[in-house]
């Protein structure tokens, strides 16, 4: 089988630089989608015409393994498809797609591809406002005959709400005879592809019709507005799967995954909270409200807070993350970790039972088993060029508002007064205090404002 997917329009109505099939449904561009579909169903090759924006297409599915054929000028669906003939086996039947239709699913379309038997085969929908679209023409035997775009219908054609989904099955074979013979005299100058349904109707070649099962398999994006449409579809979609997968979702209308969500048993998440990349939850794993979780696993038992941010880490099992806490790429949380409000960590290691529970930066650390990290503690690790690790050893306390500037190292048990700016190493298993001596000066006045 070939697989052809027409993805060159501009997408005037996006009021957009971005191509088209560029912008973004679950945070990938439509055209993935669209291609994800297209590999599920195993096919000989797949072919994408380009057109507008075509570069930046291509570039942003370098490795997607096709066939890029451009269009240019772009002179309507049946030049396009011309412009991939020589790039097609043609003993094989050619099903085409559009990369702005992004959730048809496999199961349609092998159902459309059995109906086409040896012949021609096309999706249609029927719809309570066909407005825009093609109409199924259909005789007297309730067999297709032609199918007609709504420039060029009759007031009676535009009344049928059955409608061409653009979707079909073709005979490779039989394209170069039936594409030479399309016309441009119609009322967008454009070369229809719908025109080869009567071109086989008029050859005796059977024609057949299969419908989705769900109305918005076949829904494409045109606006903005139908881009949102389509999103909150999908959404709905995920959330009605995680409900069925035993997942607890306090509003199913306000989660966005945009990527891959896997959940454990007994995992609640709390409203607006997004999903991106590939993020794996454990058992009993609570989500609270307003986080974004990007590329990570979360142990089981743990618990995040709202407004968490979350990316490129792992948390151990049994940890309490939040709330406003920002976990950056290259952390690494054993169990029982606690990291409070407003603490940012980022490529560290953190030992299991470790606390930092308020208002902490640790970067590019390695913090042992059973240490408390005081509110205001900072690790200084760059110094204006580079890099420097902290290492933090099992069973130490660190005093509130301590600086601790890279490299350096921190004993084992060893304790860090309050206010300590530490730019030697601390000894394990003593009390290492940097302060200036505390002076009270009598008279002092605070200076006037100057007028």
């Amino acid at each position: 089988m070939n697989v052809v997917i027409l993805a060159a329009g501009q997408g005037k109505r996006m009021h957009s630089d971005q191509p088209k099939v560029l912008h973004a449904l679950a945070g990938r561009p439509l055209l993935a989608h669209v291609l994800d579909t297209a590999r599920a169903l195993a096919p000989g090759r797949i072919c994408v015409v380009y057109g507008h924006g075509g570069e930046a297409v291509r570039t942003a599915h370098a490795d997607a393994g096709v066939t890029w054929v451009k269009q240019d000028p772009q002179l309507g669906t049946g030049h396009a498809l011309m412009q991939a003939l020589p790039h097609l086996d043609k003993n094989a039947s050619t099903l085409v797609l559009y990369g702005d239709v992004p959730l048809t699913r496999a199961e349609t379309l092998r159902a459309l591809m059995e109906a086409a038997a040896q012949g021609v085969a096309v999706l249609t929908v029927s719809l309570d406002d066909p407005s825009g679209y093609g109409r199924i023409v259909r005789g007297p035997d309730g067999a297709l005959q032609r199918i007609v775009e709504q420039k060029d219908a009759t007031p009676e054609e535009r009344a049928i709400r059955e409608i061409n989904t653009g979707i079909m099955v073709l005979p490779a074979r039989l394209l170069k005879v039936w594409l030479g013979k399309l016309s441009c005299d119609n009322a967008q100058r454009e070369y229809y592809l719908t025109d080869v349904v009567a071109m086989a109707v008029a050859g005796g070649i059977p024609v057949a019709t299969t419908q989705p099962a769900l109305v918005w398999e076949t829904l494409g994006v045109n606006s903005r507005a139908q881009l949102a449409q389509l999103e909150r579809i999908h959404q709905g979609n995920i959330a009605q799967a995680l409900l069925e997968a035993g997942v607890g979702l306090a509003d199913p209308a306000r989660i966005d995954v945009r990527g891959s969500l896997a959940c454990g048993r007994d995992c609640h998440i709390d409203v607006n909270c997004v999903f991106e990349g590939d993020v794996v939850l454990g058992d009993r794993v609570v989500v609270g409200a307003h986080c974004v979780l990007k590329n990570i696993r979360v142990a089981a038992g743990t618990r995040i807070e709202p407004f968490c941010h979350l990316e490129n880490a792992e948390v151990g099992e049994r940890c309490r993350i939040g709330p406003y806490a920002r976990i950056r790429p290259g952390t690494k949380l054993g169990e029982d970790v606690h990291l409070g409000n407003f603490v940012e960590v980022k490529a560290s290691v953190i030992g299991a039972g470790s606390k930092a529970n308020h208002l902490s930066y640790l970067g590019d650390s390695d913090i042992g088993r059973n240490v408390n990290v005081g509110a205001g503690t900072i690790t200084c690790n760059y110094d204006g060029v580079n890099k420097h690790r902290t290492v933090i050893e099992d069973d130490v306390f660190i005093g509130s508002d301590t600086q601790l500037v890279a490299p350096i190292r921190v004993g084992r048990g060893a304790t860090l007064g309050a206010g300590t700016t530490l730019t030697k190493d601390a000894p394990a298993d003593q009390l290492t205090v940097s302060r200036a001596k505390q002076v009270s000066v009598p008279g002092w006045k605070p200076p006037v404002k100057e007028k």
